[in-house]
């Protein structure tokens, strides 16, 4: 791992931490490679049922492009000739990809400006817990660049078509009173409550039938591009997996027995 990626486990939820807060956690090559790395590993790991993406201090989430590394790679592309912006290919595709398409609980927690790449690896994760005093910035367009990190994706799912080409064409920051009103923020907390509140609940996921909510989220993530007949198949195909796990007898046995559920993830 870097310096500026911090990973711990806590049980069955790994928490992931952009750690520059000198630089509002701006994504420069090294944590880009390295945040991606370490959001591929917790997505293969078999004892991590939950991820927490958050980071380090209470001024921003994550500002997304690193700008000044940037400028200095467009002189040096200017000079060799090579396109500027191999990132998107080489650390946030691959990056975003790992982090929506893991089937388990994803959650961001928001304290600070979430902005550009920032704001888009918050909407890739499956609830954001936000602090009062934070707000999401497209900013993509400010700099005359077009969405990335799947926000094109992610964001038109969150709020409409028509909201996210506002917000895409026109950025803005979006306060986390407005932000909660879009369906941006999961739920808006003090921020001094942020950190506990985020944890909690996403330990309370890692504690969860995770079998059942991966095959949920695949279940959405199908249906938003299919048929009603092919959905239904899908559903059947999903149930099954559900139903034969662990975690489903363990379920029904509780529910029999007026009991609390245990689940262990399988």
């Amino acid at each position: 791992m870097s310096d500026s990626v911090l990973y711990e486990l806590d049980g069955p939820l790994a928490v992931i931490t952009i750690n520059r807060p000198e630089a509002m956690n701006a994504l420069d090559v090294p944590t880009k490679v390295a945040l991606r790395d370490t959001v591929t590993e917790a997505a293969a790991d078999p004892a991590v049922r939950a991820v927490l993406l958050t980071g380090a201090g209470d001024k921003a989430f994550c500002v997304g492009q690193d700008l000044k590394e940037h400028l200095g790679l467009l002189k040096r592309a200017d000079e060799t000739g090579e396109p500027p912006l191999k990132t998107v290919a080489e650390h946030y595709n691959p990056l975003v990809r790992a982090l929506a398409g893991m089937r388990k609980p994803t959650v961001a927690a928001v304290g600070g400006v979430a902005a550009g790449a920032g704001a888009s690896l918050a909407f890739a994760c499956d609830f954001r817990i936000v602090a009062e005093t934070a707000g999401f910035n497209t900013s993509f367009a400010g700099v005359a660049l077009t969405t990335d990190s799947g926000a094109s994706w992610t964001l038109p799912r969150l709020v409409g078509h028509a909201r996210a080409t506002e917000l895409l064409m026109f950025p803005r920051t979006v306060k986390a009173a407005e932000a909660l009103t879009l369906g941006l923020a999961t739920r808006v907390v003090p921020s001094a409550e942020l950190a506990a509140t985020a944890r909690e609940f996403a330990l309370r996921l890692a504690n969860g039938p995770t079998v059942a909510y991966g095959a949920i989220k695949a279940a959405l993530d199908f249906g938003a591009a299919h048929s009603l007949s092919e959905t239904l198949d899908k559903e059947d195909e999903l149930q099954t997996l559900a139903g034969a796990s662990e975690d489903h007898r363990i379920a029904v046995a509780a529910f029999l027995a007026k009991e609390t559920p245990k689940y262990v993830g399988r």
